[in-house]
């Protein structure tokens, strides 16, 4: 069972535009936090927050390197919340080829019912 806490923490992290950003940019490998801030119109604390947030998520990671503290996508609770709508996209798949399957028969059966008049 997915624990619905973390994908309360990933969806709202996903709800922000600069954050999508930030985890997008991450996605062509780990940065640092100057890097990060360069292309949005905001200071260096607006950019924190918003890397914090994403941390807390578990979206994100930190490594040390001497001065630097580049940060680091990690994908595991974006595959966790894949797998939860995943889920429920299986389920309406089902529930929409079962009424297909419905239509289908009504459609038949009043083709028929022209047929014999």
């Amino acid at each position: 069972m997915i624990a619905m806490d973390s994908l309360d923490f990933t969806f709202a992290a996903l709800s922000d535009p600069t954050r999508r950003a930030i985890l997008m940019r991450l996605a062509e490998g780990e940065t640092t936090v100057m890097e990060l801030a360069q292309p949005f119109n905001m200071s260096q604390p607006a950019i924190s927050r918003h890397l914090k947030v994403l941390e807390r998520a578990g979206l994100i990671s930190t490594a040390i390197r001497g001065q630097e503290r580049p940060r680091r996508l990690e994908t595991v609770p974006l595959k966790t919340a894949i797998d939860w709508m995943e889920s429920y996209r299986q389920m309406w798949e089902k529930r929409y080829q079962a009424l297909d399957g419905l239509l289908g028969e009504l459609q038949s059966m009043q083709t028929n019912g022209d047929k014999q008049k």
